[in-house]
C-alpha cells in the first residue's frame, strides 16, 4: 500500500512532466519497484501475482505514466528468472547498480554467433522508460558463419537478449499525445558483443518462484489490464465533480469494479492452480485474454461516452482530466489487446 503522503506528491509531480523528475525516480528506487517480481536473494520484493497487481494498479491510479513505465520495466526485470543463476548474480548483485530493464518484444535485428558471444545490429521501437533504463532487452534473429539458424521446428531461431545502455543508441521519437513521461522512444545497436550467458528464452525459467510459472502471456495479459483499470478509476473520480453522480457515473463505475473483480478472480484462479502444480491451460489463457480485452473495450466506451460531458476544462493540456484522457487512449494503442 502506498502511504498516503506520497499520493498526492506524487501526482503533482507527474502532472504534465515529459520526463519523471528525479524525485520520483528516486522514490521508485527506494520502493524497489523496477524489483517487483525479482526473488528476495537478487535484492527483490519477490510479492506474488496478487499483490504484485494490486501494486501496479495504485501505481497507474496515481499517473498512468508512472503505473505503465513500472509495469513494463518491473516486467523485463522479470525476465531475471530466465537468465542462467551465475547471470542472474552477475547482474543483480555484483553489479552493484540499480537494476532497471526495458526494451522491445519485436524481432527486430540480427545476432551473429562468434563462439560464447554473439554480435548483435539492428534498430528496435518502443522501449518504455528509455531514459530510465540501466539495460535495455530485445529480441534478435539468430546467424552462424552468416547463414540464419533453425530451431528444433526447422523454423528461424530467435532470442532475447540484454545489453547495457552504453551498447544503445536512443533515438527520441515519442512524440504521441499521451503518456509521455514513459519516454517509450525507438533504440539503435551497432556491432555489440554480448556473452550467450545474457541471452535467454521466454518461458524458460531458471529460478523456482511461483510467479515464473506462469505463462508469459498470461503475465503480461494480466500485468497491463490492471492498468486500464487505474487509469480508467482515475479518470472517473476527477470526473465526478462535473458528473455529480447519476447513471452515467454508477455504470462506469460498475464496470471498473466488475473488470477488477474478474482480474482478481483470475489471478487467485493461476495461483491456486500454480500450488496445486496444475499447468495453467489454453483455454484458461484464452479466457483471460479476452475478458481483458472486453473490459479494456467496455472502459474505453465510458470514457468516450462521458468526455463529452465535462466541459471545455477537459479541453485544456494543463488539465489532470486531459492527461487522464490521453494517457488512457495512448495506452489502448498497445497492440496486445487489439489483436
Amino acid at each position: 500500500m502506498i502511504k498516503e503522503r506520497d499520493l498526492q506528491r506524487l501526482k503533482n509531480l507527474c502532472l504534465g512532466s515529459a520526463v519523471f523528475p528525479e524525485e520520483v525516480l528516486n522514490w521508485i528506487a527506494v520502493e524497489n519497484l523496477w524489483n517487483l517480481w525479482v526473488p528476495k536473494k537478487y535484492g527483490g520484493l519477490e510479492l506474488s501475482l496478487t499483490k504484485g497487481l494490486n501494486r501496479l494498479q495504485e501505481l497507474a491510479k496515481i499517473d498512468g505514466s508512472l503505473g505503465w513505465t513500472v509495469t513494463l520495466c518491473s516486467g523485463a526485470n522479470y525476465f531475471i528468472g530466465n537468465l542462467p543463476p551465475d547471470a542472474a548474480k552477475e547482474l543483480f548483485v555484483e553489479s552493484q547498480e540499480h537494476i532497471c530493464l526495458g526494451g522491445s518484444g519485436a524481432v527486430s535485428g540480427k545476432a551473429e554467433k562468434e563462439g560464447d558471444y554473439y554480435r548483435i545490429s539492428g534498430e528496435w521501437r518502443y522501449a518504455t522508460g528509455s531514459s530510465y533504463l540501466s539495460h535495455f532487452t530485445l529480441n534478435a534473429q539468430i546467424y552462424e558463419n552468416g547463414k540464419v539458424v533453425l530451431d528444433e521446428h526447422e523454423k528461424p531461431e530467435v532470442r532475447s537478449f540484454i545489453l547495457p545502455k552504453k551498447e544503445v543508441k536512443i533515438i527520441k521519437d515519442w512524440n504521441t499525445m499521451g503518456l509521455k513521461a514513459s519516454v517509450t522512444n525507438s533504440f539503435l545497436v551497432k556491432n555489440a558483443l554480448i556473452h550467450e550467458k545474457f541471452s535467454f528464452i521466454y518461458n524458460k525459467f531458471y529460478q523456482p518462484q511461483d510467479i515464473f510459472k506462469i505463462p508469459f502471456a498470461v503475465f503480461a495479459d494480466l500485468t497491463l489490464w490492471v492498468n486500464y483499470i487505474g487509469m480508467a478509476g482515475h479518470f472517473l473520480e476527477a470526473s465526478k465533480f462535473k458528473l455529480k453522480g447519476g447513471k452515467v457515473c454508477s455504470n462506469f463505475l460498475e464496470t471498473i469494479t466488475e473488470s477488477q473483480q474478474n482480474l482478481m478472480n483470475y489471478s487467485n484462479e493461476i495461483e491456486a492452480s500454480i500450488a496445486d502444480n496444475l499447468e495453467i491451460s489454453e483455454a484458461t489463457r484464452n479466457k483471460i485474454h479476452e475478458s481483458a480485452a472486453n473490459s479494456v473495450r467496455n472502459m474505453s466506451k465510458h470514457i468516450i461516452e462521458v468526455y463529452p460531458l465535462l466541459g471545455i476544462r477537459a479541453s485544456r493540456e494543463d488539465q489532470e482530466l486531459n492527461q487522464l484522457f490521453r494517457d488512457y487512449f495512448t495506452a489502448t494503442q498497445h497492440h496486445i489487446f487489439t489483436r
